[in-house]
């Protein structure tokens, strides 16, 4: 079954539109306080560029929350630099970039996919079958992944050899727009088909909201969870590819702060940290919202500590502002309300 929603519903979610004021606020506040310096194609290239990094491990954040059963995945940025590790280590063994760049690029891309992929199994397969609290499993890990980076590098900086192709990833720009910005559109636009239009955004609803009615109704519950670490894996795989394309290095300590903005993000776009709701169109806004405050205070001079302040007291105003977290499964009709009982016939003497 499909789900619908008419265009004007989009108007009447509370949290969608806080997030769309937060952010055209933020944008005529920086306007006026830059100058205009703000809207340079410059500036806004760079807050582009800057924000598919943590906005992929928000998504993996919101996915994991969104499964329920004390849901989050807290192991995306030590996989994400594993992964870009792997294969910053591996690749020039066996492929020249010089000599062959655009094929030193798919072994790249492809060994860091599938370092993603292979995490976010692991993670789906102790907290499937083992039965562990996923936040419990992937702090551990989240320990697990950034031990093996400090074992292979010896705890230094990787160097990753500048190839065209590669380099594209994290600093090229198509039409002015930057290609990692462009990933990160794509695959938002994929995450938000397969969660509104497929039937596993379907079932990791329900199994989120209800876990006994998913039980009752046949949801895989195991494969649900296994195909869901799965794809928060492969968004902090994503990451560390540009991470890594981005800065030509890997290292095991690279964004150790990013875990806690992605956690902000997704609470302050609205998903449900009990599970049940999320929506990518709000995780969206909501990591924008950051990067512009960010980018803000980063032009005009002001402390990053004021700046820490400042996401704080947004994510207190989005949480008093959104109240209680719907319902994701809005099939189009109201559900209709049970019949009410027949009266009991009087007794007779």
């Amino acid at each position: 079954m499909k789900t619908q929603q008419a265009p004007s519903s989009l108007f009447k979610d509370r949290q969608l539109n806080f997030l769309v004021a937060v952010n055209i606020l933020i944008i005529v506040v920086a306007m006026v306080l830059s100058r205009g310096a703000f809207g340079g194609i410059d500036n806004v290239q760079s807050m582009a560029s800057q924000l598919p990094e943590v906005g992929l491990l928000a998504l993996g954040i919101m996915l994991s929350m969104i499964s329920g059963n004390g849901g989050i995945d807290l192991s995306g940025v030590g996989l994400a630099n594993l992964s870009g590790m792997v294969a910053a280590l591996t690749v020039p063994q066996y492929i020249s970039g010089d000599d062959s760049p655009g094929l030193y690029t798919a072994a790249f891309v492809a060994i860091t996919l599938a370092m993603g992929l292979l995490g976010g199994l692991l993670n789906g397969l102790i907290i499937a079958y083992l039965r562990l609290t996923p936040i419990l499993c992937t702090l551990g890990t989240q320990l697990v992944f950034t031990g093996l980076a400090v074992v292979m590098s010896n705890g230094a900086s990787v160097h990753v050899d500048y190839v065209d192709p590669l380099s594209a990833i994290g600093n090229g720009s198509f039409f002015q727009v930057p290609i990692s910005f462009l990933i990160f559109v794509a695959v938002l636009l994929l995450l938000g088909w397969i969660l509104r239009h497929r039937p596993f955004g379907l079932k990791l609803y329900l199994m989120g909201t209800n876990p006994k009615a998913a039980v009752y109704a046949g949801i895989p519950q195991a494969k649900m969870l296994i195909g869901t670490y799965v794809l928060c894996g492969l968004m902090a795989s994503l990451a560390g590819l540009i991470s890594t394309s981005h800065t030509l290095s890997a290292k095991w300590d690279y964004g150790n702060s990013y875990l806690l903005i992605a956690i902000l993000i997704a609470v302050m776009g609205g998903v449900n940290p009990a599970g049940g709701y999320g929506r990518v169109l709000c995780v969206l806004f909501s990591a924008t919202a950051l990067q512009l405050l960010s980018s803000l205070f980063n032009l005009i001079g002001v402390s990053q500590f004021f700046g820490d302040c400042a996401w704080g007291f947004l994510l207190l105003a989005s949480l008093a502002f959104a109240g209680n977290v719907r319902m994701p499964l809005r099939l189009g009709s109201p559900t209709p309300k049970p019949p009410a009982p027949p009266p009991t016939p009087p007794r007779t003497s």
